[in-house]
């Protein structure tokens, strides 16, 4: 997913999305829809969210540990 459309998404949620990182912007997104905002922790590679759309971003992101 591009940044565009998550920005896009934030946007639909409420979330000012101008100034965050990629992964603030998707934890936000996360609470506003009542999930866990879990994006980019699972650094051991476990994660019981099966149906999450961030599900492989995530890993990768977790994996990397940086903020993209």
């Amino acid at each position: 997913m591009t940044i565009a459309e998550i920005r896009g998404i934030a946007q639909s949620h409420g979330i000012k999305a101008n100034n965050l990182f990629k992964t603030e912007l998707i934890r936000n997104i996360q609470i506003k829809e009542r999930n866990f905002d879990c994006y980019a922790r699972s650094y051991d590679g476990v994660c019981d969210q099966s149906g999450c759309c961030w599900r492989e971003d995530c890993f990768e992101a977790a994996r990397i540990g940086r903020k993209i």
